[in-house]
């Protein structure tokens, strides 16, 4: 396998794993704690799930061929407060998502030199995939922080639980000992 195709398997399973998490998250609450806010100048899980899929939308959508920036994008609008239903919500998120995933699938190991730009700047597309993946792992991160404070001991963790790193241990390496 190329160096190149590789990659763009290993981000896949990058950007796959983010979404996973952020659905987990989503899955643990309560409407009404998706759209609690810390202090006015804060964002609430749903307003980091509108800003998401605008900035995929934006980013994703012809992504070779046009600025990542698109007219259609309303980024400030994705800062409103809106009182979106757990359905509404998961549709926004989901076609982020989609578009993202489409946009991945076209793409070849050749393209991952070619010239893009975001906002007039140039970049490659290998730097426009990191840019985004580092984007999108911080507000998955604060997605999962709002939602363990508002879950408290309620909180079902997506990770190492805390007290549990070396029986996590063991079991890794007992599995993978047994491949």
């Amino acid at each position: 396998m190329q160096l190149g195709t590789f990659y763009l398997q290993i981000i896949n399973e990058r950007f796959s794993s983010l979404k996973d998490l952020g659905e987990k998250t989503l899955q643990q609450l309560e409407e009404n704690e998706l759209h609690w806010v810390y202090h006015s100048s804060s964002n609430s899980i749903a307003v980091i799930v509108k800003h998401l899929s605008g900035n995929m939308l934006s980013r994703w959508t012809d992504f070779l061929t046009t600025d990542g920036e698109k007219p259609f994008r309303k980024r400030e609008q994705e800062f409103e407060a809106a009182g979106l239903a757990v359905g509404e919500l998961m549709q926004i998120w989901n076609e982020g998502w989609d578009t993202l995933f489409y946009a991945l699938g076209q793409l070849e190991e050749k393209d991952l030199l070619k010239k893009i730009t975001i906002r007039g700047e140039q970049q490659t597309v290998l730097e426009a995939i990191e840019r985004q993946l580092a984007h999108y792992a911080y507000h998955v991160g604060q997605m999962v922080l709002i939602a363990k404070q508002l879950k408290g001991d309620n909180w079902e963790s997506l990770s190492i639980p805390k007290g549990k790193s070396e029986e996590y241990l063991e079991q890794m390496l007992k599995k993978h000992q047994q491949s």
